[in-house]
């Protein structure tokens, strides 16, 4: 799994995600934390509405 380290996560990116549970889903990034470890978490929100967390590191930034 390649994942593009090249362009930052913020607020309203659309996203793909390219690992973890929720692989294939794809939606705009909205509410990043990071955690205690040092862990990026993010909330990705679906054209449909329905929302889901995900790691960071699981996710890819893409042009829409």
């Amino acid at each position: 799994m390649a994942t593009s380290k090249s362009k930052k996560l913020k607020d309203g990116d659309f996203c793909k995600v390219v690992g973890g549970t929720r692989a294939g889903k794809s939606g705009t990034v909205r509410d990043i934390n990071t955690s205690k470890t040092g862990h990026i978490t993010i909330t990705v929100v679906q054209k449909s509405g329905v929302r889901f967390k995900t790691l960071g590191k699981n996710v890819v930034v893409e042009n829409k």
